[in-house]
């Protein structure tokens, strides 16, 4: 669970509310505009993950996404960890504590990926744009708090897809999540997206509304 918990606090370090942006110099703007338009358009997607953290240690799973507001990472066996945003919040399974933490999803990074409008343009400095290792990177920050963690998205060209994404935060605690096999546009099983407690004493799962 404690690389589970790493992934947690990336997600969060780069919490909102986020300054207005203010473009650097040597950002690639049309790469940006691609990128941007790639993520804007994707509505829902599905992978196959692998979560690597700062020690190298790698977690296998699912990705599932369904724009606004809702995503799910399952971890593959034996983990039984997951992690799902609803719409309203997102919630973090402990298996080993057989309990949940939760938060408000604008409260979290996760936001950035949830929202209805996607943007470089509303929340974030975009730091750099450039190639590297056959891949478009691009680099963003917090505009009032550039110290305080980056993400990084990488875009493969043919096909024009996102690969990966890298958070460092504060501390410069690294997590990378690598999509494999990753689909857009499909329709996802609404039940997905809803935190059901493994735990019901009854073995009945309970359901957020």
């Amino acid at each position: 669970m404690k690389y589970v918990m790493q992934f947690i606090v990336c997600l969060a370090v780069m919490a909102v509310p986020l300054a207005s942006v203010a473009a650097d110099k040597q950002v690639d703007t049309k790469a940006i505009d691609r990128a941007e338009k790639y993520l804007q358009d994707m509505k829902t997607a599905q992978a196959r993950f692998v979560q690597t953290t700062h020690n190298g240690t790698q977690l296998v799973g699912t990705f599932y996404l369904q724009r606004p507001g809702k995503l799910r990472f399952e971890y593959d066996p034996p983990m039984e960890d997951f992690i799902v945003a609803d719409g309203v919040f997102i919630y973090f399974y402990d298996a080993v504590l057989e309990e949940q933490t939760n938060a408000p999803i604008q409260s979290t990074l996760a936001n950035f990926f949830l929202r209805k409008n996607f943007s470089f343009d509303d929340d974030l400095m975009v730091k750099e744009a450039k190639y590297a290792g056959g891949l478009l990177q691009i680099k963003v920050v917090q505009a009032d708090d550039q110290d305080a963690g980056s993400i990084i998205f990488a875009f493969g060209e043919k096909p024009f897809e996102l690969k990966k994404w890298r958070i460092i935060d504060g501390q410069g605690m690294i997590t990378e999540v690598e999509l494999f096999y990753l689909k857009t546009g499909m329709k996802h099983d609404p039940d997905l997206f809803v935190y059901a407690d493994p735990n019901r004493i009854d073995g009945k799962p309970i359901y957020n509304d």
